[in-house]
């Protein structure tokens, strides 16, 4: 799990991402900022944790057909500056394999240092189960593209990824199904999620020709 420290001019934000090799951590699209740096290791965002390592990013690769409006393609791959050291605390996630379908009913979970409420901050990285829903619950959502999202989350939990979680993976039994991409800010519809498997060919094309 990475945590995404972003500055976009004088303005700063954050998001999660993950690390998928030993130098680049895939995130949102939206997450794109003037300056990222990584922060791998961490729990409590606000002390100074042993197992922390900060790698500021060389090179940051959005999707080329990201759509602002639309938040198709919200996908990105930060190329890091040194490789990160692997070890107890900082590990790669798997990615599934191009075009694999994930169940709808499977169980998943999504981390992050989003807000747990409306005002409410959290500086410790917190965890949620979600269940991966059929894509027709995401109707609600006029941009909601079943082949490159996936609809997550049952509505009426009061469960979901929430602002600063973007770009955090949906692990489904160790394999990292999905990206946190957006939610309509109330808990009682599904997430989405930007489908990771039909991007596979994509990051494997851009992973290969850095090595």
């Amino acid at each position: 799990m990475a945590y995404l420290y972003i500055q976009r001019g004088d303005k700063s934000s954050y998001c999660g991402g993950f690390l998928v090799s030993k130098n680049f951590v895939l995130t949102a699209a939206h997450c794109n900022g003037d300056n990222i740096t990584v922060y791998l290791g961490a729990h409590n965002i606000q002390k100074w944790e042993q197992s922390r390592q900060k790698i500021s990013v060389g090179c940051r690769i959005p999707h080329p057909q990201y759509n602002r409006e639309t938040l198709n393609n919200d996908i990105m791959l930060l190329q890091l500056s040194r490789n990160a050291v692997l070890n107890n605390w900082v590990r790669l996630i798997l990615l599934p394999s191009a075009n694999s379908r994930v169940r709808p009913g499977s169980m998943c979970s999504v981390a992050g240092w989003g807000l747990t409420g409306r005002n409410s901050r959290t500086d410790t990285l917190r965890e949620v189960d979600l269940k991966v829903m059929r894509d027709n619950m995401c109707r609600v959502y006029r941009g909601y593209n079943p082949s490159a999202m996936l609809c997550v989350g049952k509505p009426g939990l009061g469960k979901s990824p929430y602002r600063g979680d973007s770009g955090g993976p949906l692990a489904c039994d160790g394999v990292a199904q999905g990206i946190t991409s957006y939610g309509d800010g109330n808990f009682y519809h599904p997430s989405v999620f930007t489908r990771l498997s039909t991007f596979i060919p994509w990051i494997q094309n851009i992973l290969q020709k850095q090595h």
